[in-house]
């Protein structure tokens, strides 16, 4: 749900406007005033830009790209009462005023710009609540595409062995595994166990498939 502050529409006149882009260490500001002029542009390290912020005066606005920890130093904004608005990062980029020449400056200008326009879409600023289930679904889902990644590298690397482990995930799991070894002579396929938690026991249930083939060709 977006707060009041968000849902305003242009910053009055004689509001300023700050335009951060923000770092991990240092972060680039600029302030610009009602009109559009810049006021001050500087650049402070992270525990001077939270100094920074207390002395705002209260009811300016603090433009930022939503990025990692920007909803972080929103939250920290609206204690100071402060005006928060964070935008997408596309949403900035026109108000760039060269595209070839990006730094954190010129990106801090476009900020603070692109915040005063009547028409830009801002995100909604998350509690700490809503980003602590996000991560956990974020976690859970990277967890998932891992452990996707590493039965398909063991499969991989079983299929080198010769050995073809049924597409499931409880397969890769259990240590006694049913696989099928095939003869090129006969095209049969012989049904074999392997161990997986006991090395070499691939090559002795191969090395039996082909004495059984061997002693079936003699007679």
């Amino acid at each position: 749900v977006r707060s009041n502050n968000q849902t305003k529409g242009k910053s009055p006149v004689g509001t300023i406007t700050a335009g951060v882009d923000l770092a991990k260490q240092v972060f680039s500001v600029c302030e610009v005033e009602g009109g559009g002029r810049v006021l001050r542009r500087q650049d402070l390290r992270r525990d001077a830009f939270a100094v920074w912020l207390a002395q705002l005066p209260a009811g300016s606005v603090v433009a930022m790209e939503a990025c990692s920890g920007a909803h972080h130093w929103a939250r920290r904004c609206l204690a100071h009462g402060l005006v928060p608005r964070l935008m997408a990062a596309q949403f900035v980029k026109p108000f760039r005023k060269s595209q070839g020449n990006k730094n954190d400056r010129n990106d801090a200008e476009a900020i603070a710009t692109a915040a005063r326009q009547g028409n830009m879409r801002f995100v909604a600023i998350k509690t700490v609540d809503q980003q602590a289930r996000l991560s956990w679904h974020r976690v859970r889902e990277g967890y998932k595409a891992e452990a996707l990644a590493i039965s398909n590298r063991l499969r991989g690397l079983l299929a080198e062995l010769g050995v073809v482990v049924a597409q499931t995930a409880k397969s890769l799991t259990t240590p006694c595994v049913k696989v099928f070894f095939s003869s090129k002579s006969n095209m049969r396929i012989i049904p074999e166990t392997v161990d997986l938690s006991r090395p070499g026991s691939t090559e002795k249930k191969t090395s039996r498939a082909h004495s059984a083939k061997s002693r079936h060709s003699v007679l």
